[in-house]
This record gives C-alpha cells, sequence and structure tokens, in this order.
C-alpha cells in the first residue's frame, strides 16, 4: 500500500464526513442564527429558546436525510471492503 493510496482512503474519508454531516450543520446553524436574531430584537434571553428549536430541527433532519446518510455511509463501506485486495497486495 503506497502513500498515495492511503491519503486517497483518507481524503475520501473525510469528503465522505463532510458530505453527510453538512445537512444537519447547517439547519443547525441556520436555526441557531434566526432564534440568535430574533432573541437580539426582542430582548428575550430565555436559554431553552435556543435548544428546542435547534434540536427538534436536527431531529427532523435526521429522519428526513437519514435514508441518505445511511445509503451514502453503507456505500462507502463496502468500497473500503472492495479495497482491501488492492491494500494487502
Amino acid at each position: 500500500m503506497s502513500i498515495g493510496f492511503a491519503s486517497m482512503i483518507m481524503r475520501d474519508g473525510i469528503f465522505q464526513v463532510l458530505i453527510i454531516a453538512a445537512p444537519v450543520l447547517v439547519i443547525g446553524m441556520s436555526i441557531g442564527l434566526v432564534i440568535s436574531i430574533f432573541q437580539a430584537t426582542t430582548s428575550i434571553q430565555e436559554q431553552t429558546l435556543t435548544f428546542v428549536p435547534k434540536i427538534v430541527a436536527i431531529f427532523l433532519t435526521l429522519a428526513f436525510f437519514g435514508p441518505w446518510m445511511f445509503s451514502s455511509m453503507r456505500e462507502f463501506t463496502l468500497n473500503l471492503f472492495r479495497l482491501i485486495p488492492e491494500m494487502i497486495g
């Protein structure tokens, strides 16, 4: 196994993590930004106002994107298993 092959596997793994995490992170950050703007304009500083909507939005995002995330991780894992002979030889 060469260094280029190992770096390709690492690069693909990092890219896979970024692609899978992106929808949840974007939704969480967007909801957090909207709630922060709402809190700043209304001077409401309730802590639960930030967490509850973000948690609900993240769970809904996971429910919506979950099948795609699972199939993407599954395909990446199967691809890694297919590469095992190249790693050995």
